[in-house]
């Protein structure tokens, strides 16, 4: 890790989970919001959903994508879902 990087936790649930073969990881970054983080991983695991398609809660609480981010901050990604 360098030293403009932070360590982040990351979760991820229904199709990002399946996607990304993982419902966690550990993940270091330059990335100073959910937005630049996101798009990284889009990058990374090929993530089809665009940020506006999802929710981001960081440390428990939701909120946007242009929050600032913490070293150990954990980081929730979470699509739509559908339910019946």
């Amino acid at each position: 890790m360098t030293m403009d990087q932070r360590s982040y936790q990351l979760q991820y649930f229904a199709m990002l989970k399946e996607w990304a073969g993982v419902d966690k990881e550990e993940m270091s970054s330059s990335a100073t919001t959910p937005r630049e983080l996101y798009k990284e991983l889009r990058d990374k695991r090929n993530f089809p959903l665009s940020d506006t398609e999802l929710r981001v809660a960081i440390n428990g609480d939701f909120t946007d994508f242009d929050h600032n981010l913490a070293e150990g901050d954990q980081i929730a990604f979470i699509p739509p879902v559908s339910g019946g």
